[in-house]
């Protein structure tokens, strides 16, 4: 299983410790993970992450212990985060085991340092959110685990996942209000034929509507689907574009809002198209090509 995992070509590949491990294999795993993340990296992947136990099971510290020894790790993910001392406790060991990767005062020189991923999982982790996000330099994401959530709150999951609806606007919410680059939604756990795939997609679209980035797969059957819903697709990018042009045009005659296509566009319309052109940019976009064929394009 973890030799396949090498041929997969996906953002993030997240190696578990925690619940698919055994106690009696806890130590068995740790020393594979780490004979894994040894090798070199491999092109389709383009991040590393080990879940760890949670801090209160006891095992935390030998997890780290052992993975952070392995030269290609880039993130660590961190279940049942309750209580900002869940990711005090994990920032204090990356700054003693990894002293050059974790300074107080990082240089332009130093290394490239571990990231962060908070599993929220609880009533408890959901009120005290900011608390949570505040509390390591190191932390990049939020991921929402649905099951361990429902099981907190005695919830039975349904298909319109409504029951869920507060904690995830909840996480999505205050992940962008701290900054946070990755937030990501449930685990879909239909992932067989095409009833499968098509709820998975249909949980996406939702989570992305919710301010979601990115979803957990549990199958890589699943990777496609969720690559599509959350890539950028031509025509939302051919619009930011349109919008940015013919904005500028308009600043330049004075006009603060116009419309477009029909709809009125003013300020935060324009941030948001913005922020698609510049995300676009970082996908491999050819946005000179876009701005190109839009440069006539007026605001009307």
């Amino acid at each position: 299983m973890l030799t396949k995992s090498r041929g997969l070509n996906v953002d993030c590949v997240a190696y578990d410790l925690e619940d698919s491990v055994t106690p009696g294999k806890k130590a068995e795993a740790r020393s594979n993970l780490r004979s894994l993340l040894e090798q070199p990296r491999v092109e389709g992947i383009r991040e590393q992450a080990v879940r760890i136990n949670s801090v209160d099971s006891g095992y935390a510290l030998d997890d780290l212990t052992e993975v952070l020894k392995a030269p290609h790790i880039d993130s660590i993910v961190i279940p049942k985060v309750n209580s900002p001392s869940d990711l005090h406790f994990v920032t204090d060991i990356l700054r003693h085991i990894l002293p050059d990767r974790h300074s107080p005062s990082p240089s332009p020189d130093t290394p490239p340092s571990i990231s962060l991923i908070a599993l929220i999982e609880s009533a408890r982790s959901i009120t005290d959110l900011p608390s949570i996000c505040r509390a390591s330099p190191y932390l990049s994401g939020l991921i929402f685990a649905a099951e361990d959530f429902a099981l907190d709150l005695s919830l039975i999951r349904t298909p319109s996942l409504r029951e869920f609806l507060f904690a995830r606007s909840s996480i999505a919410t205050c992940a962008r209000a701290f900054n946070l680059p990755s937030t990501i939604d449930l685990v879909c756990t239909s992932y067989k034929g095409d009833e499968g795939l098509a709820m998975l997609e249909e949980e996406a679209r939702d989570g992305k509507r919710l301010g979601f980035n990115g979803k957990q797969c549990i199958h890589p059957t699943q990777v496609d689907v969720c690559e599509r819903v959350f890539a950028l697709e031509h025509e939302e990018v051919d619009w930011a574009v349109r919008v940015v042009i013919a904005d500028e045009k308009a600043d330049r005659a004075g006009r603060g809002a116009w419309t477009l296509d029909g709809k009125m566009i003013d300020v935060p319309v324009v941030g948001k198209a913005k922020a698609i052109v510049a995300k676009a940019e970082r996908c491999g976009f050819e946005i000179g090509a876009v701005r190109e064929r839009w440069k006539d394009q007026e605001p009307e």
